[in-house]
């Protein structure tokens, strides 16, 4: 749907009903297909043809709403996998091997955090963090014939530090690599990274794309940009011998990103969703433009609110004049900066606790990024596994609370705020 505005592709991309056909996206629920001949289907199995062959690798389901991302984002094409720490794995490990490395910001996702720093070293792959105060020359000593990758997130979860896409897309393709970039927090509505440079995109689809927390999952986009044939991507330009000697860049040429990990990664790691979750997901996507302006808007009042509050010690909120990101934001993120903010309340801990125990809108949940008003304590809930100075560099303090604002009415948010903040003293 090339010719049509991103609000309409929410709604008509990737299900195409035929004459008589059901007008909403039906759900697959088989793990297994018909062929008329033995042949047919070891095309298949060769990647000869194209087609479903069994439900752990693709689905009809999956298939359509996996094109609606793909066009959402603008790239050649993407995988559902089951969470979205799946889909960081998966993109991770379809172009690193054991002894090589690659670079990431400090400030991600608590979780992302441990699965690079931790499980991804007992496989023998290493992560180098940077920080976003660091010198070009400073990032550029951490790379070697080694590294493969760049990886960042569009607006860190929790500390919401933008990331400056086209800086760090530039440092990668200097050294020959492509940029990684979760988008989860900004979705394609409010930004598409793509377009500053990116080449792989990855999702938590659990979050906004959902919209209502219903379902676990997420996205890995393929831009079809970066050109693997530069030597430093065998997994990609030589034979893979599980499939008979295909070459991905010869046999699927822009799409070889995408293919290999769906075909050789979601084939043995088995994270394909469900048809039912991709149905739901569907469903979300439909609405993700009107949600992510409303999230956008309401963000914003509250950051305000929270910004002239005397019992509050900082916000922190892209949008805000005040953030050292509104630049930033206001280049990458010209449309919102999602319905996340961070901020601290005078008194500590202590007081950000009394504070939570008050709401009596937002729920206190471990969640973030749908359609109702929660809250959360990072530092000792999702990010607890990390040290003292892990959560530094992540820019979580003792005191940070993280409030998704949901697209309820915005007075009856800040009111709710208004009376948990009169019962701290």
């Amino acid at each position: 749907m090339e010719n049509f505005s991103i609000e309409t592709k929410c709604i008509q991309s990737g299900y195409k009903p035929e004459n008589g056909e059901p007008r909403v996206l039906p759900i697959y629920q088989s793990t297994t297909y018909k062929y008329d001949s033995a042949n047919h289907l070891g095309d298949l199995f060769d990647l000869k043809a194209p087609g479903h062959m069994y439900s752990r690798i693709s689905n009809p389901t999956l298939a359509c709403v996996e094109d609606k991302i793909a066009d959402l984002e603008g790239g050649v094409g993407a995988a559902l996998t089951t969470s979205g720490q799946a889909a960081n794995l998966l993109a991770i490990l379809n172009i690193t091997s054991s002894g090589q490395n690659f670079v990431s910001l400090s400030s991600i996702y608590g979780g992302t955090v441990n699965l690079f720093a931790v499980t991804l070293k007992r496989l023998g792959i290493e992560v180098r963090f940077v920080t976003p105060e660091m010198t070009e020359s400073e990032i550029d000593a951490l790379f070697d014939e080694n590294t493969r990758l760049v990886f960042g997130e569009t607006i860190a979860n929790p500390a919401l530090t933008v990331l400056d896409i086209e800086k760090y897309a530039k440092i990668a393709h200097k050294h020959n690599l492509p940029l990684l970039v979760d988008n989860t927090f900004a979705t394609p509505i409010l930004c598409r990274p793509f377009e500053f440079g990116a080449d792989i995109v990855i999702h938590s689809t659990t979050k906004y794309m959902d919209g209502h927390a219903t379902v676990v999952g997420g996205c890995v986009v393929d831009s079809g940009k970066f050109d693997w044939n530069n030597g430093k991507f065998p997994e990609l330009t030589e034979p893979d011998e599980s499939y008979h000697g295909v070459v991905y860049t010869e046999q699927f040429g822009k799409a070889a990103f995408i293919t290999k990990l769906r075909v050789q990664l979601i084939r043995d790691f088995g994270v394909a969703p469900s048809a039912m979750n991709a149905f739901l997901l569907n469903m979300g996507l439909e609405t993700l433009h009107l949600r992510m302006e409303r999230h956008c808007e309401n963000a914003l009042a509250v950051a305000k609110f929270l910004e002239s509050n005397d019992k509050i010690a900082w916000v922190n909120y892209p949008k805000l004049n005040s953030s050292s990101d509104f630049t930033l934001a206001e280049k990458y993120l010209p449309k919102g900066a999602c319905g996340v903010i961070s901020f601290g309340i005078k008194g500590g801990r202590e007081a950000a606790v009394k504070f939570m125990d008050s709401l009596k809108l937002a729920a206190i949940v471990v969640h973030v990024a749908d359609a109702r008003t929660c809250v959360l304590h990072p530092a000792s809930t999702t990010h607890r596994q990390l040290t003292d100075e892990q959560l530094k560099a992540a820019g979580i303090g003792p005191d940070l609370i993280r409030m998704s604002v949901g697209i309820e009415n915005v007075n009856d948010i800040i009111n709710d705020i208004k009376q948990a903040l009169n019962e701290v003293r």
